[in-house]
């Protein structure tokens, strides 16, 4: 059985890598090669060609109302789109409460090697006091900090429940980032760059990082796939390509 898939935001470079990946596997069929301006956030459910799984890559203020609109459509959604804070997730996961037959599966980042890096960086952090992130993306990444980077503090968090936050001094101060979660996030926007994250933990006399450097889009296509093949059966609400990868 074939999959309709519909990508919306499929003009930029995470939609169109999307896309490819889509046209590419037997099992799915593109239906729909949606851009921002299409209107996908304001048009009939029809929009997105009877698609059983839609897929947001678009900007963070369109992003809720073309998830949504995929939903009343009757599609599953996967959202690769970054800005998508614990308040959204809580109107999103509330609105698939309504919905027991559909799901959605929100995607800081593609990368495997990225999700392994995060969850290496929750198994460290109950054992420093001091944690801060910095995050690196290309000149055009419209948002900061990045989701990636978001997601990151909240599952440090996480892990530090028993613990309590991070020791964070003088955060009252801009230069020293964006408290996320209680952990700080430093947001670099660089040309030649495509994704970097840095966790810095500290403690007295030592210091551990944890970096993922993304060279090239095509890292993404594995978990573009893993996530492609599982969306279609979720119920509910479900964050991360770890919970599909295993990890975590």
């Amino acid at each position: 059985m074939v999959t309709p898939v519909a990508v919306v935001g499929a003009t930029g470079r995470l939609g169109g890598l999307v896309a490819s990946v889509v046209e590419e596997l037997p099992e799915f069929e593109l239906v729909a090669r949606l851009s921002s301006r299409d209107g996908a956030h304001e048009a009939g459910p029809s929009v997105f060609g009877g698609a059983a799984v839609v897929v947001d890559v678009t900007v963070p203020a369109l992003s809720p109302a073309i998830v949504q609109n995929a939903l009343e459509s009757g599609a599953n959604v996967l959202v690769g789109t970054s800005g998508w804070s614990a308040a959204r997730l809580a109107t999103l996961r509330s609105s698939l409460e309504d919905r027991p037959d559909q799901g959605a599966l929100v995607v800081p980042n593609f990368s495997i090697g990225s999700v392994l890096g995060t969850h290496l960086a929750t198994i460290a952090a109950p054992w420093f006091p001091a944690v801060e992130i910095v995050e690196t993306h290309h000149a055009g990444k419209i948002d900061s900090p990045s989701g990636t980077a978001v997601r990151t503090a909240e599952l440090i968090a996480e892990a530090r429940r028993e613990v309590g936050p991070v020791d964070a001094p003088h955060v009252d101060q801009r230069a020293r980032g964006q408290q996320v979660a209680s952990v700080p996030i430093h947001s670099l926007r660089l040309p030649g760059v495509t994704a970097v994250q840095d966790v810095v933990l500290s403690g007295p006399g030592e210091t551990l990082t944890i970096r993922h450097d993304t060279n090239d889009d095509v890292a993404y296509a594995p978990g573009i796939r893993a996530a492609l093949a599982a969306v279609g059966s979720l119920r509910g609400l479900s964050v991360g390509l770890g919970t599909v990868l295993g990890i975590g």
